[in-house]
């Protein structure tokens, strides 16, 4: 009997192991497979999302913004001065205009675009025995010079008791008292109300509130990103984006429409819009008309709408057919575009637009700042 037991005890526990190693290997199946299912997934979150900072993202943004010198150094009301005047050189002029653009590139910086910051709520201390000891609330801050503001200690105790850190707003207010920044108030000008923004938006001084707004908040809060976007978006309703080219401000706006997938109206303005650029020449005016310069911005902005939107129709297409200039504007209004029609009639127009003197249509080229590679007419 002992016996016959004792091989009852060996079979029950080798039929245990048994199946405990089916088991695992089971799981270790199934793992598998769900690892290998999981993986395009992976591959698809792992895909890097263009960002505003961007180098190839800032270069398309930075030459669809444009370079109009009389607009960058446009006079602005101050108190007036007898103007000054110099005899040049062609050679000093030259240097002039160059020294001019490089001063006008930095003004064009475009500032940055960054997300909403998280609000603050961390609580450091609840300390009953405090409570109802004042009425008003203490704030410590730290005021050592050569520390960031963002890592600047700043703490508020209630009257309650309670010792928490300060809110993005007391922080803003907090460090400007300490540190004051030219042209920043204490409390925001009610300018920025939505109420006020339409009567600013009808006198179509979008761009002074813009540069207002820079002056007054951090780029992160809140009220920053619903200035800027409440201007843009009053801007494509009106069709009014010349206002904002060739500023720094001009970048932001494409960068919010390309996010929104709302670069219709942009695009058919870039293709509807004439470029004249006058010289006075002795007696003679040479003006270059209709430069490719308006396509190849159009063409550069459907660009980082496919670079910031790769999985869209017109992206894929586009790198389907390894298309440049005027065929990714086609794909672009066939695949995306809710207004086809405007922009195969703009492309229409343009590439039909016969030159004054010799009546040619001329091949669209990327096109240098310093001029418009395109024939010329002289009107004597």
């Amino acid at each position: 009997m002992a016996a016959y037991r004792g091989t009852r005890c060996l079979l029950r526990c080798y039929s245990r192991i048994r199946g405990i190693n089916q088991n695992s290997q089971l799981l270790n199946i199934c793992a598998k497979r769900t690892l290998c299912s999981a993986s395009p997934d992976n591959g698809t979150q792992n895909v890097r999302t263009p960002q505003f900072q961007d180098e190839d993202v800032q270069e398309i943004l930075t030459r669809i913004t444009g370079l109009d010198l009389q607009k960058i150094f446009r006079p602005v009301k101050q108190e007036l001065k007898p103007p000054t005047y110099k005899l040049m050189t062609d050679e000093q002029l030259h240097e002039a205009t160059q020294r001019a653009k490089e001063e006008a590139r930095k003004r064009l910086k475009m500032p940055p675009v960054l997300p909403e910051r998280q609000p603050i709520n961390d609580i450091l201390a609840e300390d009953k025995i405090l409570e109802g000891m004042d009425t008003a609330k203490y704030v410590f801050t730290d005021i050592t010079f050569n520390i960031p503001h963002r890592e600047r200690f700043i703490v508020v105790r209630e009257p309650t008791g309670t010792l928490r850190k300060a809110t993005w707003e007391e922080r803003d207010r907090i460090l400007q008292i300490y540190f004051p920044k030219a042209g920043r108030r204490l409390t925001s000008q009610p300018v920025f109300k939505p109420e006020n923004l339409k009567i600013v938006f009808q006198q179509d001084r979008h761009e002074d509130i813009l540069d207002l707004c820079l002056v007054q908040f951090e780029p992160d809060s809140a009220d920053y990103i619903r200035v800027h976007q409440a201007t843009y978006d009053d801007l494509e309703k009106q069709g009014k984006f010349d206002l904002l080219r060739s500023t720094r401000h001009f970048g932001g706006m494409v960068w919010h429409l390309v996010n929104a997938r709302r670069i219709d109206g942009l695009v058919v303005d870039m293709l509807q819009r004439d470029l004249f650029h006058k010289r006075a020449h002795a007696a003679a005016t040479v003006i270059l008309i209709r430069s490719a310069q308006t396509v190849q911005d159009a063409a550069d902005l459907v660009s980082l709408f496919n670079l910031v939107h790769p999985q869209s129709e017109s992206a894929l297409e586009a790198r389907e057919q390894q298309a440049t200039g005027i065929d990714v504007l086609k794909i672009y209004g066939q695949k995306e575009s809710q207004r086809t029609g405007y922009i195969e009639l703009a492309l229409q127009a343009y590439q039909q637009t016969p030159l004054e003197s010799s009546g040619r249509t001329h091949p669209p080229q990327r096109l240098s700042e310093e001029g418009y590679v395109t024939p010329v007419q002289e009107i004597c």
